[in-house]
């Protein structure tokens, strides 16, 4: 059987991997700035990770949310801890797409309006309403076109008000930096207004994290750089360094009652445990400090090439930007120079997410192979 070709491939075949580190089947040692789509937040196969989700499948991988599971509460205690959200309850699930759907369908309970405002060059899913709250027209199929979605302009207050005052809005769902997008983001006076303006008309304010989230912009969410407090706030990848899991924090004004969530794995024991872990390390080894020095590096790094005409992001979720397309480049910094980069919506956008343990050395590593092909370029 073959397998259903949706993804375009490197011809690279990763068998084992360490910290900022990701070794082939030749042992060719790849320098990984990406982390996977920004999952690996404390690196590639920590031995605290690693040891832990072992202990634990040897006890118990999984059972239903129809017990009691006593890691989901330690879970949610260590969020409340590092995150500072006070006032919120954890839904579990299982990827950043079902924390999207999640979030979108308690909106839509809550208030009992059905429409979404999400903008221009977002993204929050392939599944359902999110892929229609996606500026992507490429990934939207039809069934997915019938939820009822506006695509606004990111930073327009005047237009967000105006679809806001038609009352027919449950959900406004914004990514505070954007991801695949390009690493767009707007204003905090933007963003207190958008809180606002979801205030009075009576519409949740749903802030998507999924990338964003777990320390990866020196913040432990890219939100609260702007002081603003959302009604729901969902979250993914790098909550499991690897191991599927996310979740959304609902906030208290919104009640649950039986039944109006669900999921079979969301929440498993393995995936508490993983995202146990992962807080554990981001506290005791200081990385949310660690993301903010290196990103002052790498942002120092970036005033000396001239060919850069802007770095965008925060911490360690940033992005070069250039006045060509990225595609070559990438390829030659991955096959030239064994360095993993990503790509965005917007062609001319390099994306660094590199694990939040990464050092000014390997920065350095970057920066050096990066300079050598910008000058081999005509």
């Amino acid at each position: 059987m073959s397998l259903f070709n949706v993804y375009p491939l490197y011809d690279i075949t990763p068998i084992r991997a360490k910290d900022v580190y990701v070794y082939d089947e030749k042992n060719v040692e790849y320098l990984d700035l990406y982390g996977g789509h920004a999952v690996i937040s404390i690196g590639h196969s920590h031995p605290k990770y690693v040891r832990a989700i072992s202990e634990q499948v040897e006890k118990l991988g999984f059972y239903s949310n129809s017990i009691q599971n006593p890691l989901q509460v330690e879970l949610a205690n260590k969020l409340l801890t590092l995150s500072s959200c006070k006032n919120y309850q954890l839904f579990l699930c299982n990827s950043g797409a079902e924390a999207n759907e999640n979030a979108l369908k308690l909106a839509s309970f809550h208030n009992g309006k059905k429409k979404v405002i999400a903008f221009k060059n977002g993204f929050h899913g392939r599944t359902s309403a999110a892929v229609a709250a996606t500026d992507n027209p490429k990934i939207i199929a039809p069934i997915n076109a019938q939820q009822e979605v506006e695509i606004l302009k990111l930073g327009d207050l005047d237009t967000l008000e105006k679809a806001l005052a038609k009352n027919d809005v449950c959900a406004v769902i914004i990514e505070c930096i954007q991801g695949v997008g390009g690493l767009d983001e707007s204003t905090t006076k933007f963003y207190q207004g958008l809180e606002n303006l979801c205030r009075k008309y009576s519409t949740c304010f749903i802030a998507d994290e999924v990338q964003s989230g777990f320390g990866r912009t020196g913040d432990f969410f890219a939100f609260q750089k702007h002081n603003i407090t959302p009604d729901i706030i969902s979250m993914a990848k790098g909550m499991g360094n690897g191991f599927p899991v996310g979740g959304i924090l609902i906030h208290s004004n919104i009640k649950p009652s039986y039944g109006l969530l669900g999921t079979t794995f969301g929440g498993n024991h393995l995936a508490c445990v993983a995202s146990s872990i992962v807080l554990g390390v981001i506290k005791e080894e200081n990385l949310m400090q660690n993301v903010k020095d290196i990103s002052a590096y790498f942002m120092d790094k970036a005033k000396g090439i001239s060919k850069i005409k802007q770095v965008k992001g925060r911490g360690l979720m940033l992005g070069l930007e250039f006045d060509f397309p990225v595609a070559e480049l990438r390829n030659k910094l991955i096959f030239d120079h064994y360095i993993f980069t990503g790509s965005a919506k917007n062609p001319n956008v390099l994306r660094i997410l590199p694990p939040l343990t990464i050092q000014k050395k390997h920065i350095d590593v970057f920066f050096e192979a990066l300079e050598k092909e910008l000058k081999m370029r005509k």
